[in-house]
């Protein structure tokens, strides 16, 4: 990577459908349809240069006043990559083929609450790392400190005979499928979004929230709700 600013392109990925909860990438979410959440935060980016929407769904983006321009590009999403079972890693290998960048930034529509600061932050983090051959990818993590237990009782991380407060137990870090950083050539390695030499990323608990279900939705409603009423100062 040159001296000069890096290209940065972020990766959108949208599907008409969707299993566990219809349509609910355009399904109204707070005011706006869902997808408009964080594509507007990604917009409001000023390093992005611009944003890639591989989807099937061309006619609901126009449908919802979306269509290519600006910094939006819509790419229809190829026949044999279309699909629930298909891996998302494909879909991104069609984007890194067709839309050369420095850095790619991979999210979903289901993360309405990753705000531009986290995003801003996790760039900075990353190009850091990547200028010093520290990492070659990123992606977001919830650090966890609790106990947890197999499906036959057994523990797994701890000893019931010897209780430990649960803050001092090691902590785990779980993927929160929020945010991905990463590069051409760390992707060609693995053919997947975190590289060989990933750095995690740790952003704000509430942030995380991915919706896949119809209570991961409810859940999100009552969480921007929340910090809506935080940012106009509402008790």
């Amino acid at each position: 990577m040159s001296n000069s600013k890096p290209r940065i392109i972020a990766l959108l990925p949208m599907k008409a459908n969707s299993v566990r909860v219809k349509g609910k990438n355009f399904r109204e979410f707070c005011g706006k349809p869902l997808f408009r959440w964080i594509l507007d935060t990604l917009l409001s980016v000023d390093d992005i240069d611009e944003i890639i929407i591989n989807t099937d769904a061309r006619d609901i983006l126009a449908e919802n006043g979306l269509v290519d321009g600006g910094k939006i590009r819509i790419r229809d999403r190829k026949p044999d990559i279309c699909g629930d079972l298909v891996s998302m890693n494909l879909v991104l290998a069609d984007d890194i083929a067709a839309v050369p960048a420095d850095i790619y930034l991979m999210t979903h529509t289901t993360n309405p609450l990753m705000s531009a600061e986290t995003i801003r932050k996790a760039l900075a983090a990353y190009q850091a790392k990547l200028a010093n051959d520290e990492a070659d990818s990123l992606f977001t993590v919830d650090k966890i400190q609790t106990r947890f237990y197999r499906a036959d009782g057994s523990a797994v991380n701890h000893d019931p005979d010897n209780l430990i407060r649960t803050q001092d137990l090691e902590p785990w870090f779980e993927e929160n499928s929020n945010l991905y950083l990463f590069t051409a050539e760390s992707f060609a390695r693995t053919q997947a979004r975190i590289g060989k030499k990933p750095m995690m990323y740790e952003g704000p608990r509430i942030e995380s929230i991915d919706i896949d279900d119809q209570e991961d939705w409810e859940f999100a409603v009552i969480a921007t709700h929340y910090l809506q009423n935080q940012k106009a100062g509402v008790q």
